[in-house]
């Protein structure tokens, strides 16, 4: 959020809104195996990068996140745990990594915080990082029709949906993720949807990179 004040709340958060029963769903249909590496992307104070690390014990972890007080704490949860984890700080619209260096890039709850240009860089770097027989796995908040969130009051929707907040917002309306996980060159199964404890909707998007004669 910008506030690194703010910082501690975010596990507070995620116990809170229920985002564990979320984080393992995705986990479980990554399908990983032994040796897999795997990207979160904006992984924050690491919630998914330890769930993940601590079911498989045998994959490498890398979490990319440009807070620096959040990778420190990601950093101080994976070794309490006794996982080996690379963090690195940076932007999602640029990764620091080479083509082709991951066998699964995770998203949580993090893709409706950019704006439409960002969006796309996004998801053009992952498609980049994933070797072909990659997986993206990328959780967001689902909004319906007119764009009502679910997850704000009234009063939110009705002076979110101006400015940048609305342009953000209107971008994960219906099905407005996959078309643009498609778009960006990749293949998107039917989205599962899985409810919060509080406050709304997630959509789990699985997506491939889509390659020669593949459609």
């Amino acid at each position: 959020m910008g506030k690194h004040f703010l910082t501690p709340l975010y596990d507070v958060v995620h116990h809170v809104f229920g985002l564990r029963p979320i984080h393992q769903e995705m986990i479980r249909l990554a399908g990983l195996r032994d040796g897999h590496r795997v990207l979160d992307v904006g992984c924050g104070t690491g919630n998914l990068l330890r769930a993940t690390g601590q079911r498989y014990r045998n994959v490498d972890l890398v979490g990319l996140d440009p807070d620096p007080k959040a990778l420190a704490r990601a950093g101080r949860k994976a070794r309490r745990v006794g996982l080996t984890v690379r963090l690195d700080r940076g932007f999602a619209q640029e990764l620091p990594y080479g083509d082709g260096s991951f066998d699964r890039v995770f998203s949580s709850l993090m893709l409706h915080h950019l704006d439409s240009t960002s969006k796309d860089a996004l998801l053009a770097e992952v498609r980049r990082v994933l070797r072909p027989e990659g997986l993206l796995v990328l959780a967001d908040a689902v909004f319906d029709e007119h764009g009502h969130d679910h997850w704000h009051g009234r009063g939110h929707r009705q002076a979110g949906m101006r400015g940048r907040v609305g342009e953000q917002l209107r971008d994960n309306v219906g099905d407005a993720v996959s078309q643009r996980i498609a778009a960006a060159g990749f293949t998107v199964e039917p989205t599962r949807t899985m409810a919060l404890r509080i406050g709304g909707k997630v959509g789990i998007e699985l997506a491939r990179p889509t390659g020669p004669g593949q459609k």
